[in-house]
């Protein structure tokens, strides 16, 4: 007999639907899976067989072939035990196949019939609700996730006998998980994490990160150990303008697909902050392997990637960031495909001014020579630079700002000037595609939205010859001093602007040859 289960699985942050075909014949028994299964695929037949038994029904002794179709799509994990077991039950007779064609079944199967969350729930959920079909069957661990996407019958279960219950129709014993998703997002994208009033001193710092974020801008700190420069960064999506929920479903879709989504959460509704160690990889950063996976900036998408001591990463990792930076998106190629994943962040990066950390630093002397520092130096190089619009000098705090014992100006009230600058700018992108912040302006729309008068262009352009910077520089400039415009709630972007964003280039002034 002949019985076809709907599944799925994911593309990039995408899904598509398979087929699984399972056709069982009364000769000499035999077990033949076809579709271009990978090895986690063709290891369920055990899994499988044994969670058949183990949940009191009979595991068919005859020739059984599986065929997963597209059968030109190779086919990874877990996730289709449940409906190959569904589908070898349905067709020896033990399961109605009634309901087969208006739901997807996934499921890792445990050898006692218990099942196993699976990754890539929410895109697959977003396809389902796409193809039309009435819900889906999976584990109870992933059933929440699946509810995010409304007007879907979701039932998560416990077991393979739960699965076959369901198929009979007994819809009492497993009730459909229903969510409220605005709820739920208003709860967890309440910001209650670190604060901008724990930072003593750093005054300029802070306002250079918050220029950052009312404009999406990439920005680099150059300090002495100590200087605070990690604990500046990791309070910058407190002052981030909150996600919306279309953020919101796009960032949990990549969280979902990469297995990083906690159990039992259904959204990922506060932005990203991902710091990686200075040993990863360049597939690791970017995303790779045989079949490809988002990687550190894709995980970071509308939220903050942080790279510590960013002269530690090796040259490729750093080179492979450059294209990611200017378009947004990663696309990974293989022999068999091309994926594409998104990859909107916030770069954010700190690093000494020197090997030993002490240059510049008042309170400590500097062992380096002036070959070493320049050595050290040049492990960034200038393209990468310059698609980081703001560079600032973190500089020891002083002993005098440290026993200070007035908290500085809370998050909150930074939030508040950050979320009216961005306001301005969605009014002022409104009719463009794509764009939201002043860091995407592309040329056309630095020259339409960012005009100086004379004596603006005499100041940049007596900049650029002093400080020998490149044309991308100059766009750099002039998106920077829009954004302080913004902040000042200025149409017109004046000099003192263009001479704050200027001084938010030090990298280009050699500043550490001396």
């Amino acid at each position: 007999m002949l019985s076809v289960v709907l599944s799925s699985a994911t593309y990039g942050i995408n899904a598509y639907l398979i087929e699984i075909e399972t056709n069982i014949e009364n000769t000499v028994p035999n077990f033949f899976m076809v579709g271009l299964p990978d090895n986690a695929v063709k290891e369920s037949r055990e899994r499988v067989a044994t969670a058949i038994k183990n949940s009191g029904f009979t595991y068919p002794n005859k020739r059984v072939t599986i065929n997963l179709a597209p059968a030109d799509v190779k086919k990874e994990g877990s996730s289709h035990d449940l409906p190959i077991a569904i589908g070898m039950l349905v067709s020896s007779g033990q399961a109605p196949d009634d309901l087969l064609k208006d739901f997807v079944i996934l499921g890792e199967l445990a050898l006692d019939g218990s099942l196993r969350a699976v990754h890539g729930v929410l895109p697959i959920a977003v396809e389902i609700k796409k193809k039309g079909l009435r819900g889906i069957i999976l584990p109870k661990d992933n059933a929440r996730e699946a509810a995010m996407v409304e007007g879907l019958d979701v039932y998560g279960v416990s077991t393979l006998t739960e699965a076959i219950d369901l198929l009979h129709g007994n819809f009492d014993a497993v009730a459909p998980t229903k969510i409220n998703v605005k709820e739920i997002f208003s709860v967890q994208s309440a910001f209650g994490g670190l604060d901008f009033s724990d930072v003593k001193g750093q005054e300029n710092v802070k306002r250079a990160l918050e220029v950052a974020a009312a404009g999406g801008h990439n920005i680099i700190m150059i300090g002495p150990p100590g200087s605070g420069k990690t604990m500046l960064a990791r309070r910058l999506p407190g002052i981030l303008p909150s996600m919306t929920f279309e953020e919101s479903i796009e960032t949990t879709k990549i969280h979902s697909v990469a297995g990083l989504l906690p159990r039992n959460t259904a959204l990922v509704a506060s932005r990203p902050f991902r710091s990686p160690h200075h040993t990863i990889s360049d597939s690791a950063l970017v995303g790779g392997g045989t079949i490809p996976r988002p990687g550190e900036i894709s995980l970071s998408h509308h939220g903050v990637l942080f790279l510590d001591e960013l002269p530690e990463f090796a040259r490729n990792v750093l080179e492979v960031m450059r294209q990611p930076l200017e378009d947004g998106k990663v696309t990974i190629s293989r022999s068999k495909m091309s994926l594409e994943f998104p990859a909107q962040f916030m770069l954010v990066c700190a690093m000494n001014p020197c090997p030993c950390g002490n240059y510049g630093n008042p309170n400590h002397e500097c062992t380096c020579t002036p070959m070493q520092i320049q050595k050290y130096m040049a492990k960034i190089s200038g393209p990468l630079l310059d698609r980081i619009d703001i560079h600032i000098e973190v500089p020891a705090v002083k002993v005098a700002e440290l026993g200070q014992k007035k908290p500085g100006e809370p998050s909150s009230c930074i939030r508040t000037r950050v979320v009216k600058a961005r306001e301005r700018q969605a009014r002022r992108f409104e009719h463009r595609k794509g764009l939201f912040a002043n860091a995407h302006m592309q040329s056309k729309e630095i020259r339409e939205f960012c005009a100086i008068d004379s004596a603006g262009e005499e100041l940049l352009k007596m900049a650029m010859t002093k400080l020998g910077l490149s044309a991308r520089a100059y766009d750099r400039i002039l998106k920077v001093a829009r954004t302080i415009a913004d902040l000042s709630e200025s149409e017109e972007i004046r000099t003192e602007h263009l001479s704050e964003a200027i001084q938010y280039r030090s990298l280009d002034r050699n500043l550490w040859m001396g």
